[in-house]
């Protein structure tokens, strides 16, 4: 979707300032929105794309208005809302109202260490071969889909050049169609495109910079 979101290559935001020596969390209450969606998430009522796509679907002045975990903690009442885990009056004052819903999958504190060095991998065996390969130039294709999508807005329409084919992983632009479980989806081949400056954003860009994109092959057309 062309949301807020998509803010690569915009202008009016002013530049990116790193911060020396920038701490992992800024307050204690970051720390722990990022702990209950960690442990939401792996209740396995949703998947890392719909958590995504509904953080994007946020409303644009909502969204710039909010910092990091405040969108992570506002994606996550819509979903608990959604699914019925939680109320609007309970989020309002904190009071739990209703019981507790049964999950079926439960992250208890004994076992978060071993999940998070788990992780949840994304690739999957590949149900064609690879339609580019390494050093092969392609187009990001000039899409506008309704839904989510990992294809950043300022590349779409511009060639560039396949650097690393990652083997087949799981589409996230379909994944985050899938509002129940199983999620199970097609694989898609990943690839590294690069891209020159220049032809993103025209000769007065640096020419010295590049811009490395993970792009699925349903992004990516050949050049003929």
């Amino acid at each position: 979707m062309n949301g807020v979101h998509d803010m690569g290559g915009l202008q009016g935001f002013g530049p990116v300032r790193p911060e020396a020596h920038e701490p992992l969390f800024h307050a204690a209450w970051e720390a722990r929105a990022m702990a209950l969606t960690v442990a939401m998430g792996a209740s396995g009522q949703w998947n890392i794309d719909l958590s995504r796509a509904c953080r994007e679907s946020l409303p644009p002045a909502v969204y710039l208005a909010s910092s990091y975990y405040e969108i992570w903690i506002r994606a996550l009442e819509v979903l608990m809302r959604e699914r019925g885990l939680v109320r609007a009056d309970e989020l309002a004052d904190g009071v739990m109202r209703a019981p507790p819903v049964p999950l079926a999958r439960v992250l208890r504190a004994a076992d978060v260490d071993a999940a998070l060095l788990r992780g949840s991998p994304t690739d999957r065996p590949p149900r064609a071969p690879a339609h580019f390969q390494v050093g092969e130039r392609v187009r990001a294709r000039n899409m506008h889909p309704i839904g989510h999508t990992r294809l950043p807005r300022y590349v779409r329409g511009h060639t560039g050049l396949i650097q690393k084919v990652h083997g087949a992983h799981v589409f996230a632009d379909e994944h985050a169609t899938k509002k129940e479980a199983p999620f199970n989806v097609q694989a898609e081949w990943l690839y590294t495109v690069v891209f020159d400056g220049r032809e993103l954003w025209g000769p007065q860009a640096d020419p010295s910079v590049q811009v490395s994109v993970d792009a699925w092959e349903p992004y990516l057309e050949p050049i003929a």
